[in-house]
Protein backbone atom coordinates (compact mmCIF):
# COMPACT_ATOMS: atom_id res chain seq x y z
CA UNK A 1 0.00 0.00 0.00
CA UNK A 2 0.91 3.48 -0.43
CA UNK A 3 0.99 6.23 2.17
CA UNK A 4 -2.94 6.65 2.33
CA UNK A 5 -3.72 3.31 2.58
CA UNK A 6 -1.36 3.01 5.37
CA UNK A 7 -2.42 5.44 7.11
CA UNK A 8 -6.24 4.12 6.95
CA UNK A 9 -5.50 1.19 8.20
CA UNK A 10 -3.72 2.24 11.23
CA UNK A 11 -6.53 4.26 11.99
CA UNK A 12 -9.25 1.37 11.39
CA UNK A 13 -6.74 -0.65 14.17
CA UNK A 14 -6.20 1.85 16.09
CA UNK A 15 -10.16 2.61 16.58
CA UNK A 16 -10.70 0.06 19.47
CA UNK A 17 -7.78 1.61 21.28
CA UNK A 18 -8.97 4.99 20.68
CA UNK A 19 -12.45 4.32 22.09
CA UNK A 20 -11.15 2.97 25.49
CA UNK A 21 -8.59 5.91 25.38
CA UNK A 22 -11.56 8.70 24.78
CA UNK A 23 -13.64 6.86 27.39
CA UNK A 24 -11.47 6.55 30.00
CA UNK A 25 -9.40 10.02 29.29
CA UNK A 26 -10.90 12.32 26.99
CA UNK A 27 -11.48 13.06 23.13
CA UNK A 28 -8.53 14.97 23.04
CA UNK A 29 -6.25 12.18 24.01
CA UNK A 30 -7.45 9.65 21.59
CA UNK A 31 -7.78 12.53 18.80
CA UNK A 32 -3.92 12.60 19.74
CA UNK A 33 -3.53 8.95 19.81
CA UNK A 34 -4.97 9.21 16.13
CA UNK A 35 -2.80 11.33 15.16
CA UNK A 36 -0.10 9.55 16.46
CA UNK A 37 -0.32 6.29 14.34
CA UNK A 38 -1.59 8.17 11.46
CA UNK A 39 2.28 10.08 11.44
CA UNK A 40 3.65 6.75 12.57
CA UNK A 41 1.98 4.37 9.50
CA UNK A 42 5.34 4.50 7.52
CA UNK A 43 7.67 3.48 10.08
CA UNK A 44 8.16 0.16 8.80
CA UNK A 45 8.60 1.69 5.17
CA UNK A 46 11.79 3.37 6.53
CA UNK A 47 13.83 0.33 4.95
CA UNK A 48 13.48 1.32 1.88
CA UNK A 49 15.81 4.00 2.86
CA UNK A 50 18.57 1.97 4.63
CA UNK A 51 21.61 0.52 2.77
CA UNK A 52 21.46 -3.05 2.79
CA UNK A 53 18.03 -3.57 4.55
CA UNK A 54 15.30 -5.70 1.88
CA UNK A 55 12.04 -3.66 2.13
CA UNK A 56 9.49 -5.79 3.46
CA UNK A 57 12.31 -7.94 5.53
CA UNK A 58 12.83 -7.09 9.04
CA UNK A 59 10.60 -4.13 9.60
CA UNK A 60 7.94 -5.92 8.31
CA UNK A 61 7.71 -8.14 10.93
CA UNK A 62 5.92 -9.33 14.30
CA UNK A 63 9.40 -8.93 15.73
CA UNK A 64 10.02 -5.15 14.99
CA UNK A 65 6.08 -4.64 15.86
CA UNK A 66 7.19 -5.81 19.37
CA UNK A 67 10.35 -4.01 19.18
CA UNK A 68 8.43 -0.59 18.70
CA UNK A 69 6.11 -1.93 20.91
CA UNK A 70 8.87 -1.99 23.63
CA UNK A 71 10.41 0.96 22.63
CA UNK A 72 6.97 2.85 23.60
CA UNK A 73 6.21 0.45 26.72
CA UNK A 74 9.70 2.37 27.73
CA UNK A 75 9.23 5.55 27.22
CA UNK A 76 5.49 4.90 28.37
CA UNK A 77 6.48 3.75 31.33
CA UNK A 78 8.93 6.49 32.54
CA UNK A 79 6.05 9.32 31.66
CA UNK A 80 4.17 7.50 34.24
CA UNK A 81 6.54 6.84 36.99
CA UNK A 82 5.32 10.55 38.48
CA UNK A 83 1.58 9.44 39.22
CA UNK A 84 3.09 5.89 41.12
CA UNK A 85 3.53 2.24 39.82
CA UNK A 86 0.21 1.61 38.80
CA UNK A 87 -0.26 4.92 36.70
CA UNK A 88 3.47 3.68 35.12
CA UNK A 89 1.77 0.37 34.28
CA UNK A 90 -1.22 1.82 32.68
CA UNK A 91 0.64 4.58 30.92
CA UNK A 92 3.63 1.58 29.59
CA UNK A 93 1.19 -0.92 29.07
CA UNK A 94 -1.03 1.70 26.54
CA UNK A 95 2.27 2.74 24.42
CA UNK A 96 3.59 -0.55 24.10
CA UNK A 97 0.01 -1.11 22.57
CA UNK A 98 0.09 2.42 20.57
CA UNK A 99 3.77 1.04 19.39
CA UNK A 100 2.73 -2.14 18.25
CA UNK A 101 -0.57 -1.90 17.07
CA UNK A 102 0.89 1.19 14.60
CA UNK A 103 3.31 -1.07 12.65
CA UNK A 104 0.79 -4.09 13.20
CA UNK A 105 -1.82 -2.01 10.81
CA UNK A 106 1.20 -1.11 8.59
CA UNK A 107 1.56 -5.22 7.98
CA UNK A 108 -1.91 -6.19 7.59
CA UNK A 109 -2.25 -3.24 4.76
CA UNK A 110 0.60 -4.98 3.22
CA UNK A 111 -0.68 -7.84 3.39
CA UNK A 112 -3.84 -7.21 1.04
CA UNK A 113 -1.03 -6.76 -2.28
CA UNK A 114 0.51 -9.49 -4.12
CA UNK A 115 3.46 -9.48 -2.59
CA UNK A 116 2.11 -9.70 0.64
CA UNK A 117 4.54 -9.89 4.09
CA UNK A 118 6.29 -12.62 5.53
CA UNK A 119 5.76 -11.97 9.40
CA UNK A 120 7.50 -14.66 11.06
CA UNK A 121 10.77 -14.18 9.12
CA UNK A 122 13.39 -15.21 9.75
CA UNK A 123 11.43 -17.87 12.36
CA UNK A 124 9.51 -19.00 9.79
CA UNK A 125 9.59 -17.76 6.11
CA UNK A 126 5.70 -18.17 5.66
CA UNK A 127 4.45 -15.34 3.09
CA UNK A 128 0.70 -14.17 3.85
CA UNK A 129 -0.89 -12.53 1.11
CA UNK A 130 -4.39 -11.94 0.34
CA UNK A 131 -3.74 -10.59 -3.30
CA UNK A 132 -7.11 -8.57 -3.16
CA UNK A 133 -5.35 -5.22 -5.07
CA UNK A 134 -1.79 -3.82 -5.85
CA UNK A 135 0.05 -1.61 -3.55
CA UNK A 136 -0.23 1.17 -5.94
CA UNK A 137 -4.11 1.07 -6.66
CA UNK A 138 -5.07 4.08 -5.92
CA UNK A 139 -8.84 3.37 -5.11
CA UNK A 140 -7.71 0.81 -2.81
CA UNK A 141 -5.71 3.32 -0.54
CA UNK A 142 -8.25 5.96 -0.78
CA UNK A 143 -10.90 3.72 0.11
CA UNK A 144 -8.74 2.75 3.35
CA UNK A 145 -7.98 5.89 4.07
CA UNK A 146 -11.55 6.83 3.67
CA UNK A 147 -12.63 3.48 6.04
CA UNK A 148 -10.19 4.69 8.68
CA UNK A 149 -11.23 7.81 8.70
CA UNK A 150 -15.01 7.18 9.43
CA UNK A 151 -14.05 4.10 11.70
CA UNK A 152 -11.92 6.23 14.27
CA UNK A 153 -14.59 9.20 13.91
CA UNK A 154 -17.06 6.82 15.20
CA UNK A 155 -14.75 5.12 17.84
CA UNK A 156 -13.72 8.28 19.34
CA UNK A 157 -17.19 9.96 19.35
CA UNK A 158 -18.55 6.61 20.61
CA UNK A 159 -15.78 6.66 22.96
CA UNK A 160 -16.97 10.46 24.33
CA UNK A 161 -20.18 9.55 24.78
CA UNK A 162 -19.65 7.23 27.61
CA UNK A 163 -20.37 8.23 30.95
CA UNK A 164 -17.54 7.61 33.18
Amino acid sequence: MHRKGHVGASLVVYAPLGFLVTALASIEVGLVGAAGVASLAMVPDLDMRVPLVKHRGITHTVWFALLVGVAFGIVGLAAGLQGGGVEALLFGGAAFLFGAVTIVSHLLADALTPMGIRPFAPVRDTEYTLDLFTAANPLANYALLGMGGVVAAVALVTGDAVPV
